[in-house]
Formats: C-alpha cells, sequence, structure tokens
C-alpha cells in the first residue's frame, strides 16, 4: 500500500491523521506541501481523485482566501488550481492519496483516513 500525505505538521488534523496511518503500520510518502507546493496538474489531479472540484480544496476560513482580490471564479478549476498552486496556505489539509488506486480522502475528521487503510 502507498499513500501520501499532503501534510501541515503545524495543522493538529493534519499530525492526527499522520497518527492514524503510521499506527496502521503504513509508511506514507510525506509531503510538506507548504515547502513542496503541489503545481496546478498535481491539484486538478488531487481534485479529480476526490471526486470534487477544485474550489473543495480551498479553506474558506483562511486569511488568504478570505481577503484574497485576485481569487479566479470558483467554477474555474484550471485558475483555481494556479491559484492554489501560488498560494498554498490555502490547499485543504491534510489529503492523503491511495497511489495505487487513486483514491483520496480531506482528513477532516482525520477519521476520514481510515476507508484507505488496509
Amino acid at each position: 500500500m502507498a499513500l501520501t500525505i499532503y501534510h501541515n505538521p503545524r495543522c493538529s488534523k493534519s499530525r492526527k491523521t499522520l497518527e492514524i496511518i503510521q499506527a496502521a503500520g503504513v509508511v506514507p510518502t510525506i509531503v510538506p506541501y507548504l515547502q513542496e507546493t503541489p503545481d496546478a496538474a498535481q491539484i486538478l489531479a488531487i481534485a479529480a481523485s476526490l471526486g470534487t472540484p477544485v474550489a473543495d480544496l480551498l479553506r474558506p476560513g483562511e486569511s488568504a482566501v478570505r481577503e484574497a482580490t485576485d481569487l479566479p471564479g470558483l467554477n474555474d478549476d484550471t485558475a483555481l488550481a494556479a491559484w492554489i498552486a501560488e498560494h498554498p496556505i490555502a490547499l485543504q489539509r491534510p489529503i492523503v492519496v491511495e497511489t495505487e488506486s487513486g483514491r483520496a480522502v480531506i482528513g477532516r475528521p482525520p477519521e476520514n483516513v481510515q476507508v484507505l487503510l488496509p
């Protein structure tokens, strides 16, 4: 089983999700997305894995989103993915992708990750 977690170690939900994964005996690939920001194509692929529009990957309470003057329309997935790539703090977290199947979940609540675990 190969899992990738888009992780922010300062986020309690992200830490808890990682803890659940590791407790299941899985060693995930950890992507500290604030330092290793996914590009627009990767963000589009993550949204596709989640089966959701890119707008659902935004953290609406995040100041970068609330105060944005350059945020594209929420129905324009391509432009929005490019915007998130430029403003990674706005990306929902944590996101866990099961690499082989392409399935993904957002770890809010952290227990959501259970569907991807053996």
